[in-house]
């Protein structure tokens, strides 16, 4: 199976224990794990069985020796990231949300050391040898302008190589700050259409379509996709996430993907899930089932079913990574899905 190499931030999350505001959690325990887009993507990937690298730049300190123990025990090659002596960990605060209640994020990663280590450091001709996939988010752009700066020279790297890049668009209007007077979206704007010409395959929502393309949805999801890959031609997919929830516990999860050459979208089924355990996380694991299905060879019906059944799997799930099996995402797009005891 063809190499898949992911580069981005990874972090330290803090969780509130259960549904518990952080006002309630603190002083107290938080729980602790890791997280970061791309570094999901390569866990969930690698948690499927593919050979999946992950790339990024962490302090040389023992939290960070713990992140990197932790994505060797998934599976996942690290060989590729740097150890600075300058810089730091990045660090999430999550808030559950529950019912009508919203979830909150609380970034703390200002000066992380993936955020201010250049392009140079890292030896891409090492990184990229034998990758056929390469996978970003639209998460690590807007970390700082030198992470927007290295996230190109990755990408005109993979490109220049002939290697097929993936980008899950991610908008986090909390992050797009470093070019005051510019608004997050004008900033996200400006930068993400300067790197989606190198895209071959674009995925989000169509809020992330919408805000950081500067694109109007009227409705048609088949008109926006003919309406993205029309401006970036090079592109041959465009899959998008659907979500619909009535409450933080209950939501509607489904997928579709645009195949350009045929001209045609390809719906999933959708997934009603009423009880939510966790919900980031859960784009990452549709990212990983849909550049899964790629490297199988999968037809596009096939490949945006196991996307968007990894995606509602992972809302079970507590953490970032998806830890579901191969064989539990068919199961599901089968029709499985009653959550029966398996004896």
């Amino acid at each position: 199976m063809s190499r898949v190499v992911t580069f981005g931030e990874i972090m330290l999350r803090l969780a509130t224990p259960g549904f518990a505001r952080f006002q309630q959690a603190m002083p107290g325990g938080m729980h602790a794990s890791f997280a970061g887009a791309e570094a999901s993507i390569a866990a969930s990937l690698s948690h499927l069985g593919a050979d999946a690298s992950f790339v990024t730049a962490l302090p040389a300190n023992a939290i960070a020796d713990a992140c990197v123990a932790d994505l060797r025990s998934l599976g996942v090659e690290t060989r590729h990231i740097l150890r600075t002596a300058h810089g730091r960990l990045g660090v999430y605060f999550l808030e559950h949300g529950a019912n009508q209640r919203g979830g909150n994020v609380i970034y703390d990663r200002e000066g992380s050391a993936v955020a201010i280590t250049p392009a140079s450091a890292y030896d891409w001709e090492a990184i990229f040898s034998g990758c056929e996939w390469f996978v970003i988010s639209g998460i690590t752009p807007a970390i700082s302008r030198n992470a927007a700066d290295v996230a190109r020279a990755a990408m005109e790297q993979a490109a220049g190589r002939g290697i097929k890049i993936v980008c899950d668009m991610n908008y986090r209007t909390k992050l797009w700050n470093w070019e005051p007077p510019l608004s997050a979206r004008e900033l996200a704007t400006r930068t993400m259409r300067a790197l989606l010409p190198m895209v071959s395959v674009f995925v989000g929502g169509v809020s992330d379509a919408t805000a950081m393309l500067g694109i109007e949805y009227s409705g048609d999801l088949q008109a926006l996709a003919q309406q993205i890959v029309g401006e970036f031609p090079q592109m041959t997919h465009a899959a998008f996430t659907l979500r619909d929830g009535s409450t933080s516990n209950a939501q509607c999860f489904s997928g579709a993907l645009y195949e350009a050459a045929a001209g045609k979208l390809h719906t999933a089924a959708r997934h009603t899930i009423t009880q939510v355990i966790d919900r980031l996380g859960a784009g990452d694991a549709f990212t990983a089932g849909l550049v899964f299905s790629f490297l199988q060879n999968s037809d596009p019906q096939t490949a945006i079913g196991f996307a968007t059944a990894a995606g509602c799997l992972a809302h079970s799930i507590e953490g970032d990574y998806n830890y579901s099996t191969r064989g539990e995402i068919e199961a599901l797009m089968q029709g499985d899905g009653g959550g029966r005891v398996s004896r």
